[in-house]
């Protein structure tokens, strides 16, 4: 072993707490060798994709965008939905094909370089977009990114099954989550000082970074030392769900896990809604929009070597615990409307609730990545992480259209008291889950 190899693990071991990276539980020898310079390469790759997540925030940033160019109203009621099921829908397929491939960082590698370039066609449509037709072609660029987001995720959960052990990833995510947190954190306070008015150029400068941080997660993806994997049981769309379906009917512990991801979209819909209502009340000038990143990095950075920690312990407590504490701020967001007039019609109160609402997203959102990758074994991996992602994908553009009537007819406070029960039923659905991490 190389001085470079050595200091590389001694690293490794000081950040998961290891005493020795040479145990591992369910990745193969020569993968076990190579774990601790792939934990940093999946590191740095997961934080280019977080970062560049943060940038091009289709509850946040977009939203922004929208107005900044004069798109209808009616678009920005498109952007979560599209990015969401465009990436979730695809994943059967994508799935049948990533099982005929030995080496499946390459997949991945594509996914990054779609997102990137639609990034870069945001960040153009942002300096030069106007009016129904730049709105609709932010909805194509979004649509393009969410497909290539689509392929990054199933390729990604599955290489680091391959090359990462178990009680070793949620860490991993952990740590990636809570640097970009911090790195969002200056992003955001940067804008906080450049004015009261929504800039397209500030708008496009962020998009831009956010494309560079997709090229940087495919140059790491190409960069991770993957061994060649089983290449049987590759199958079309069709079959795909037909393997699906008969999982759920197998597993009993996979159908329960699917009903209760279903039940923890609540907090997904719950942030959209409360920055709605913040906008509504507070404006949309850019200073408000570098407060929410800024409140945004500082929940990251807080939330996610924390629930990493926690998630490799019991990702079912996680999802449980992340699910009590946003139905705790969908009602407290629900509240904001009662608040003093001076108050209510400050940025202020709906940012420290959006913030604790996202650490408590944070959570769900890395309980429930822990838990399907971890319920899974090396051979069905891809498939129970691609048909939990597609179920989830036809229920969120279901469950979207609902609210989205329920929202015209309740308005945001409403519904957020309606999501906030959702999360607790959900609550008790992740509390009864089995325990796949002992």
């Amino acid at each position: 072993m190389t001085t470079y190899e050595s200091s590389l693990t001694r690293l490794f071991e000081r950040v998961t707490g290891d005493e020795d990276s040479r145990t591992c539980r369910d990745i193969s020898e020569e993968a076990c060798r190579e774990q601790p310079g792939n934990f940093f390469r999946h590191l740095v790759a997961a934080l280019g994709n977080k970062l560049a997540d943060e940038l091009s925030n289709a509850r946040l940033i977009l939203p922004w965008l929208m107005a900044a160019i004069g798109a209808p109203v009616w678009m920005v009621g498109l952007l979560v939905p599209i990015r969401e099921a465009g990436a979730l829908l695809p994943q059967l397929l994508i799935a049948g094909y990533i099982r005929l491939r030995a080496i499946r960082k390459w997949v991945w590698v594509v996914g990054g370089v779609a997102q990137a370039i639609g990034a870069l066609l945001l960040a153009l449509l942002a300096l030069f977009g106007h009016g129904g037709w730049g709105g609709a072609l932010v909805l194509v660029a979004l649509t393009g990114l969410s497909l290539g987001r689509g392929l990054s995720s199933v390729a990604t959960k599955d290489v680091l099954g391959k090359t990462i052990a178990k009680q070793r990833r949620g860490t991993l995510m952990g740590w990636s989550a809570g640097v970009a947190g911090a790195l969002t954190l200056i992003v955001g306070g940067v804008l906080v000082f450049m004015g009261q008015q929504p800039g397209t150029w500030a708008l496009a400068v962020l998009l831009f970074a956010a494309a560079l941080g997709w090229v940087l997660n495919a140059v790491c993806a190409a960069a991770i030392r993957e061994s060649p994997g089983a290449t049987e049981g590759g199958a079309n769309t069709w079959d795909s769900v037909k393997q699906g379906l008969s999982l759920l009917r197998r597993d009993r512990r996979f159908l329960h896990f699917n009903l209760s991801r279903t039940l923890l979209l609540s907090s997904a819909l719950a942030l959209p809604y409360l920055a709605l209502l913040g906008q509504h009340n507070s404006g949309t000038d850019l200073a408000s929009l570098g407060i929410l990143i800024v409140i945004s990095g500082v929940a990251g950075m807080i939330a996610g070597p924390i629930w990493g920690r926690l998630a490799d312990r019991s990702s079912r407590r996680v999802m449980r615990n992340g699910t009590i504490s946003a139905a705790a701020c969908c009602l407290a967001g629900a509240a904001c409307v009662w608040l003093p007039e001076s108050m209510r019609t400050s940025v202020w109160p709906y940012a420290s609730v959006y913030g604790l609402l996202t650490i408590a997203h944070a959570g769900i959102r890395l309980g429930r990545k822990t838990y399907v990758i971890d319920l899974a074994d090396s051979g069905t991996r891809a498939l129970y992480v691609a048909f939990s992602n597609t179920f989830t994908g036809v229920l969120m553009l279901l469950v979207g259209l609902l609210l989205g009537a329920l929202a015209q007819w309740l308005g945001s406070s409403g519904l957020l008291l309606v999501l906030a029960a959702l999360a607790l039923v959900a609550a008790w659905s992740s509390h009864a889950l089995a325990e796949v991490e002992a």
